[in-house]
């Protein structure tokens, strides 16, 4: 499977899945993001210390908190970014997957899911370095794939 064939696969289980299989989706998709692994290579100096702390409480409580109190913690991160533009890889999927699922939260957009759903697909992509044109040739993307496609079906 070719990556866009792949983005399109996605869109169309996003699109067809009901509202609370979207809702098992989102939490296992942002709560595998925003695991602290993600964040071993993020140096000190990208954040300030309130920064790090809003980051810390977002992902203690993403499965938890309100869209409110989510994006109160989104906004002291934004504010305390110290990085030059160029954030680290893995502090820059964990910001973004708290975003989308915070907006989703907000407006309950179908997109900001698959917008989370292709975040998790990079961070493996990241990971193996999938090929383009076979992106499913790898163990764990093909197991990525599979996990989206059984939480959107189930």
């Amino acid at each position: 499977m070719r990556y866009d064939e792949l983005e399109a696969a996605i869109l169309q289980l996003v699109v067809a899945a009901s509202e609370d299989q979207l809702r098992v989706f989102g939490l296992d998709t942002v709560t595998r993001l925003v695991r602290s692994e993600l964040l071993d290579t993020a140096a000190d100096d990208e954040l300030d210390e309130d920064a790090w702390a809003a980051l810390a409480t977002a992902r203690e409580n993403v499965r938890t908190a309100s869209a409110t109190e989510l994006r109160a913690q989104l906004e002291r991160i934004d504010a305390g970014v110290l990085a030059d533009g160029n954030l680290d890889q893995g502090l820059l999927i964990v910001i973004t997957a708290l975003e989308h699922w915070t907006t989703y939260l907000e407006e309950n957009g179908r997109g900001e899911l698959f917008e989370l759903a292709i975040r998790s697909v990079e961070e493996v992509d990241f990971q193996v370095s999938a090929d383009l044109d076979d992106v499913l040739g790898t163990p764990e993307m093909a197991a990525e794939y599979d996990r989206i496609r059984s939480l959107l079906t189930a």
